[in-house]
């Protein structure tokens, strides 16, 4: 028995038919359905060397803004250091300001007997007196001047032909360029 062969034209008809490309849709079909296909493409890739540009570009970016923290930081810390320095200098200087004022109301009334012993306390004053103005100390007296709050501190008052003045320095003020370690204990004018 002698099997039928199949009709050439019919299976050329079928393997074109499956080769075909599909039809565009018609407006009566889904159209959601071909967005969610075209929504799943790929996008096209990024080239390899522009890729590597921009993370070039932004690595370069983020070490500079690390190098201008770090730079900044360490001016913050080398100011802080300072002003912590100053302070601590200051916070010494007070201390020893009673010292120094006690030296000089030694010399102030050493008798003339006591002459050793005035030589001796007027070369540990001027010891310290040097070593404040190596510091940058400088201690101010301002008699005959007008009164300043910011520098004088005013004790009493004294009735006088000019009101305002200072006419009296009890003790003197110090300073460390603009700082005032300590005002001047003064007596003024009314």
């Amino acid at each position: 028995m002698e099997r039928a062969r199949p009709n050439e034209d019919a299976v050329r008809e079928q393997l074109k038919e499956k080769a075909a490309p599909e039809p565009a849709p018609d407006e009566g079909d889904d159209v959601a359905e071909h967005a969610v296909d075209a929504a799943v493409a790929p996008e096209p890739e990024e080239e390899p060397l522009a890729k590597a540009e921009r993370e070039r570009d932004e690595y370069l970016d983020l070490a500079q803004r690390t190098r201008a923290e770090l730079d900044n930081f360490r001016k913050r810390a080398a100011r802080d250091s300072a002003q912590a320095g100053e302070r601590a200098k200051a916070g010494l200087v007070r201390d020893l300001l009673p010292v120094l004022d006690n030296l000089e109301r030694a010399l102030e009334s050493a008798g003339e007997g006591e002459q050793h012993l005035a030589d001796g306390v007027r070369m540990v004053h001027a010891q310290l007196v040097a070593v404040l103005e190596r510091e940058g100390i400088q201690g101010f007296s301002p008699e005959g001047e007008p009164f300043d709050p910011t520098l004088h501190e005013a004790l009493s008052t004294r009735q006088a032909d000019e009101s305002g003045l200072v006419l009296e320095v009890v003790e003197k003020g110090y300073k460390s360029g603009e700082t005032v370690l300590r005002p001047a204990r003064v007596v003024v004018s009314a």
